[in-house]
């Protein structure tokens, strides 16, 4: 694993429609791992490739806040009216620009792995942070064959955990 120096922050972005003890597990294990200073949970108004949400914006963010209130190290924010932009090489751009934070590790599940190169300025993206990638149950080999694994692997750390296999998709079918 490569080591970590600096003090760096940790970003987790996404609708978290819900937010779930996934989210949570990951980001206890990257603070630990990385000695991190803080992670912040980046709620979007949406995800720029899904359809819609199924929570209200108001009940993400309450959710994410209440699952989260005992942990001093993670935060919860929304950003997109402050940005104006749900994109998330625009929230990195805000850390690095705004709140002048260059150390900045960008957390993601191997789910995320496949179609990361259909973001946004994702090349952007993996110029201005480390991306820190957690196993997810069912998408660890897909997300190795993925375009940026092929071209940017000296970018990404991958992280051996038990792979996680609640999802907020699960989550909402049980509430259907």
């Amino acid at each position: 694993m490569a080591s970590i120096q600096k003090k760096y922050i940790g970003l987790l972005g996404g609708s978290f429609d819900p937010a779930h003890k996934g989210h949570l597990g990951i980001s206890k294990i990257a603070i630990k791992k990385f000695k991190l200073k803080k992670i912040y949970w980046v709620i979007t108004k949406r995800n720029p490739l899904k359809n819609k949400t199924f929570y209200s914006l108001d009940e993400r963010i309450e959710y994410a806040k209440k699952i989260t209130k005992t942990q001093k190290k993670i935060k919860t924010i929304y950003l997109d009216n402050i940005i104006k932009s749900s994109r998330f090489v625009d929230v990195i751009n805000y850390f690095i620009k705004k709140r002048k934070i260059k150390n900045i590790l960008f957390i993601i599940g191997s789910d995320n792995l496949i179609r990361f190169h259909k973001w946004k300025s994702w090349k952007k993206i993996l110029k201005l942070v480390k991306l820190i990638v957690f196993s997810r149950k069912g998408y660890d080999r897909k997300g190795m064959k993925s375009i940026v694994v092929k071209n940017y692997k000296n970018k990404i750390i991958f992280v051996k955990n038990k792979p996680i296999s609640i999802s907020s998709t699960q989550i909402k079918k049980l509430q259907v």
